[in-house]
This record gives C-alpha cells, sequence and structure tokens, in this order.
C-alpha cells in the first residue's frame, strides 16, 4: 500500500485504497474497478491475472469443475480490459497533461513578474538624479518628486519578482524612504518621519546590504539629535557603526561622527573624543567619501559632524577651525548646511561669553537662508543659540529681536 499511496497520491482520478478493500479483491467478494485494477496493473507491471486476483470477473456462466477450457471463450475479468495499451496510455496522458499545464503557468508568473536589468539601470539613474538634486532643491517641492519616484517602485515591488530583482528595488526604496524622512523632519513633521525612517530601516534589511542598512541608521539618528531624545540618536548612530565594524567605509565614518556629536551634545566628554577618533581614522582609511549627492559623504560633511561635536564639547577653537575649513569645501548651489555651521558658530559665540554678537550672527544667518529653505530645523537650530545664553541675558535687546523673528509665521519674516 506505500508503494500505492507513493506513486499515486498525487493523481487525482487515483481512488483510495486499503489492505482490507484489497484483501476483498483477493477474496472475489468484491470486484476491483476498471481505475484501481489498471492502477494496480501499472504498479506491479503486470495484468490482472499476474496480480492474482480470484474471483469470478465473467459475464458469462461459471465454468463447472473438470470440464474442458474453451481457448477461444476463455473469460476476460472487468478489470483487465483497463490494462489495455489504450487504457494506459490514456492514464499517462492525462497525467502529462496536468504536469504541463503546471509548468506553463509557472513560466507565464516568471515571464509575466519579470523586470528586465535595463529598467532596472533606468531607476537607478532615476533615483542617482534625484539624490543630487536633493542636495539643493528645497524639501517641500522635493517630496513630491521622491513620493512619484517611489510610487514607480512600489508598482514593480508588489509583483512577484526573482530574488535578485526584489533585493535591487528593496535598495531603491531604502533611499527614497530614507530622503523622504529627512526631507519630512527639515519641514518639522516629525512623526511622519520617525514613521518613514523606520520604513527605510525595514526595507534596508529586507535588502541584505549591509552598507546601506547602516547608512540608513546612521541617517535616522539626525532626527533625535536635533529633536531628542539624545540616546535614540546615540544607539541608532552605535548600530551603523557596529554592522560595519569599523571597516574603512564613508558610512562607518558618518557613523562614527553622528555618534560622537550626540555623545558631546549628551555631555559624555571621554565617549565623544574616543568617537571623534574613530570616525577621523575611518574616514581617512575610506576609498568612497567623495561624490556630489544626498547619500555620500565627503570632507565637508565630515566637518560639518565635528563642528557640532566641538560646539558641545565648548572646544570653541576647534569647532571655528573645523566650521572655516568646511564653509571653504561647500560650493555654491547647496542646502543649508552652511547655515547649520553658521548658528553653531554662533553657539561658540554665546558660550564665550558674547550674547549680542551671537544672536546677531543668528538672526543674520537665518534671515539670508531663502525662505523655501527656510525650515523649522532651521528655527529649533537657531533657538538653541538663545538657550545657552545665561537666564539674565535671555532678556537684552538682540535676544529678544532674535526670539521675535523666529516667533513669526512661515512667510511673515
Amino acid at each position: 500500500m506505500a508503494e500505492y499511496r507513493l506513486m499515486y497520491g498525487s493523481y487525482p482520478a487515483a481512488p483510495k485504497l486499503d489492505i482490507d478493500k484489497l484483501s476483498q479483491y483477493e477474496s472475489g467478494a468484491v470486484s476491483p474497478k476498471v481505475v484501481i485494477a489498471d492502477l494496480l496493473c501499472r504498479l506491479y507491471q503486470t495484468d490482472a491475472r499476474g496480480l492474482g486476483l480470484v474471483g469470478d470477473y465473467r459475464t458469462t456462466p461459471r465454468r463447472e469443475p473438470g470440464a474442458a477450457v474453451d481457448p477461444d471463450n476463455v473469460p476476460t475479468p472487468r478489470g483487465v480490459a483497463s490494462c489495455a495499451p489504450a487504457a494506459s496510455h490514456q492514464a499517462a496522458n492525462a497525467f502529462d497533461h496536468l504536469l504541463d499545464d503546471a509548468r506553463r503557468s509557472v513560466d507565464r508568473t516568471l515571464a509575466s513578474a519579470s523586470v528586465s536589468p535595463p529598467q532596472l539601470d533606468l531607476l537607478d539613474e532615476r533615483i542617482m538624479y534625484l539624490r543630487r538634486q536633493y542636495l539643493y532643491i528645497p524639501p517641500e517641492p522635493m517630496l513630491s518628486l521622491l513620493l512619484a519616484e517611489l510610487r514607480d517602485v512600489q508598482a514593480l515591488s508588489a509583483e512577484r519578482q526573482p530574488a535578485t530583482v526584489q533585493v535591487r528595488l528593496s535598495e531603491m526604496t531604502a533611499i527614497l524612504a530614507t530622503l523622504i524622512a529627512d526631507a519630512l523632519m527639515k519641514l518639522g513633521v516629525l512623526r511622519q518621519s520617525r514613521a518613514w525612517y523606520a520604513t527605510a530601516r525595514t526595507a534596508a534589511d529586507d535588502s541584505g546590504n549591509i552598507d546601506l542598512r547602516a547608512r540608513v541608521r546612521a541617517q535616522a539618528a539626525m532626527l533625535p539629535y536635533y529633536y531628542g531624545p539624545l540616546e535614540a540618536a546615540i544607539t541608532l548612530a552605535r548600530e551603523a557603526r557596529l554592522l560595519l565594524y569599523n571597516r574603512p567605509r564613508a558610512t562607518g565614518a558618518l557613523a562614527a561622527a553622528a555618534e560622537a556629536r550626540a555623545l558631546a551634545r549628551r555631555g559624555n566628554t571621554e565617549a565623544a573624543n574616543n568617537a571623534i577618533h574613530t570616525a577621523q581614522s575611518i574616514f581617512d582609511r575610506a576609498p568612497d567619501t567623495g561624490g556630489e549627492d544626498a547619500f555620500a559623504f565627503p570632507e565637508r560633511r565630515l566637518l560639518l559632524y565635528l563642528s557640532g561635536a566641538y560646539t558641545h564639547l565648548r572646544r570653541s577653537g576647534q569647532a571655528r577651525k573645523v566650521q572655516r575649513q568646511a564653509l571653504a569645501l561647500y560650493p555654491d548651489r547647496t542646502g543649508i548646511d552652511p547655515a547649520l555651521l553658521r548658528l553653531e558658530e554662533a553657539i561658540c559665540l554665546a558660550q564665550d561669553h558674547n550674547p549680542t554678537e551671537a544672536c546677531e550672527l543668528a538672526q543674520a544667518t537665518y534671515l539670508g537662508v531663502p525662505e523655501p529653505h527656510r525650515t523649522p530645523i532651521l528655527g529649533a537650530r537657531a533657538r538653541h543659540v538663545i538657550a545657552v545664553l545665561p537666564p539674565a541675558i535671555r532678556t537684552a535687546a538682540a535676544a529678544r529681536a532674535l526670539g521675535e523673528i523666529l516667533a513669526l509665521p512661515p512667510g511673515e519674516v
């Protein structure tokens, strides 16, 4: 019975057969159905007589014992007819047809769901174009461009795709989701920004790309660095660094630098200094620190992060040095990074007891940014200049003027 089930268990027309039923066939109590007799003949490669089935399968009268056998009138068991070549071929053809149908269905699925390499290359080119534009296009119009591209990627991801294609689509999703989250952070839409950063991490993890997984976490650390909690920024940056095991990659330098400035802002001086050293060491050995796009980590971005670390460590001399070096490296057409550097210079002035100069620099910096780029993240950084002033100085004329400008609704500044 085991051989019968093994051979015909998936054959749709095969009836169930057990020991009791087979015994009934052998004893002659029940005549086997045509299909069972046929399957047993094929299984044991014989005919009904060779199976040893007893019982009367004839439609003619039973022969009396001792009577002569007429060779031209030998009764044919009812099940033997199905063992004829025509019946066997018919069953085999039906099973072959079932196999062919299943194979064609799989082939159609693979053919209809596949995306050609040129299609993926074109998508990569379009996304790289957006990554370059992101450096200088304001966040609000940039969001529309990113969302439109993401819809195209998701339309392909929603279909069944080969594993290699799905990996690339997940990488594209992670990149676009990260940029969307960053744009929302600049606009002060914090809940949605956190949600999109989480989506970016999920997509990066799905891709299996270690560098991308680390990059998304390092980028996500910016949100809690600016808006809190600082512990989350430290955790994300550290996760990113550990994913790469301090390998000489630009992403590793970014992660260590992000960890350094978050630790400095929390007041952990020793750990921050160690992270600064790690960031510089990795950056000096990394071969991929160039490039002009939102996911690159050139020297000016390293200096931006070190500026934040030195500023919060109250090492104003080193902070001003890296601020000047960074500002000299930025092109004319850029985003808000130069303004962030100048606001950190204003914070250094406030820490060094130059409150009027600090507030005037912060006000000039904030007003000097084109309105589409004058987003809540700049306002939050400018307010930090006031926050580091001694309480008695926060009511001075320069501090009040800065606070009044920052309190104005968008478009009225």
